[in-house]
């Protein structure tokens, strides 16, 4: 929430009531009894026992969480073709359509500047990364180097019903990829692989794993918003219920296939 030309913020926004409520009260009045005022023991009772007074602790308003919700609209607007490779952005410039300060934004495409997704360029703002598909081929690759082992190896060991519980995952892809959206296509394709190779127990490969999932999502240089049509996407989502099926028969031919055809034609119609 950015301020105005005198630095006073809307009182009516739950920015200003949030800081309302951080305002500290003073301590509060212990009533005392005239006697005990002038330090006098009555005889009707026994003198009351000092209250200690303990301090109202200020909460503090969090900056990250605007951040990470420009971070996570960022992010998006690159997956979506918004935000076109080539093409330098200021923050004013976002802020403004945002809503918010230049503050969050510039965080924010820091974070993707250490991501590979933009780079800065001084006094003007971040150029978004000029990516070619030997560079998607390259993170399809390592993708597979890594995913298709961790499959193989949980085809092996995970039950059936572990497997059933990624059914709905699977049939949000579906339904996400018939919306067309590249944007909502791409969350909702993150999340069922991370899900899955979650089964692994290990936190550093999932880690790994989604940040070059993440990269593999970027749009190319010259492909535009529509390089993944609709088809496209409802084709890539499929793929999750054929993997499914056939980790839960441990066919691990089928898994492996799948798995590297997954990774291939999603380069092929990045």
């Amino acid at each position: 929430m950015r301020q105005g030309a005198q630095g006073s913020a809307d009182t009516g926004t739950p920015w200003a009531a949030a800081a309302a409520a951080a305002k500290p009260a003073g301590p509060a009045r212990v009533p005392q009894q005239a006697g005990a005022a002038r330090g006098e023991h009555t005889h009707s009772e026994p003198p009351a026992p000092a209250v200690p007074v303990v301090p109202r602790v200020r909460p503090v308003i969090q900056r990250a969480s605007v951040r990470g919700q420009i971070l996570a609209a960022l992010r998006a607007a690159l997956v979506a073709g918004d935000l076109r490779p080539g093409e330098v952005y200021s923050a004013p410039v976002l802020g403004d359509r945002f809503g918010v300060s230049a503050t969050p934004v510039r965080e924010a495409m820091q974070q993707l500047a250490l991501e590979g997704a933009v780079e800065v360029v001084p006094n003007r703002g971040f150029r978004v990364v000029e990516r070619g598909v030997r560079e998607l081929a390259e993170l399809a690759e390592v993708r597979a180097l890594i995913e298709v082992p961790v499959m193989l190896r949980l085809a092996r060991t995970v039950p059936a019903e572990r497997w059933a519980e990624m059914r709905p995952l699977a049939e949000a892809t579906v339904r996400a990829a018939s919306t067309g959206c590249r944007a909502t296509y791409a969350d909702s394709d993150r999340r069922f692989h991370r899900a899955v190779l979650s089964l692994s127990g290990n936190e550093q490969l999932v880690q790994i794993a989604e940040d070059l999932h993440r990269r593999a999502q970027w749009p190319l240089a010259g492909g535009g918003p529509a390089a993944r049509g609709r088809a496209d996407l409802v084709a890539d989502a499929h793929e999750h219920a054929a993997l499914l099926d056939a980790l839960v028969s441990r066919d691990l031919d089928v898994v492996r296939a799948l798995v590297g055809e997954h990774f291939a034609g999603a380069t092929a119609a990045g």
